[in-house]
């Protein structure tokens, strides 16, 4: 089975690619800790998860 995700983590993560596609990298810590620059957010389970989409996103983009 594949994994299951909100729709905000995945509306968040597919927005913020977009506005900054040179910006996020296929590494999970970098993410984070640029995740703290571009977007306020209080939860760091939350924060952890956009970041892992992200990188999901990214690797199957390269895939292609």
């Amino acid at each position: 089975m594949g994994k299951v995700r909100p729709i905000l983590i995945k509306n968040v993560s597919k927005e913020l690619i977009s506005k900054y596609p040179d910006v996020f990298t296929t590494d999970f810590e970098e993410n984070k800790k640029l995740l703290d620059k571009y977007l306020e957010i209080d939860s760091k389970h939350l924060r952890n998860r956009i970041s892992g989409y992200i990188v999901n996103l990214l690797k199957i983009k390269n895939k292609d």
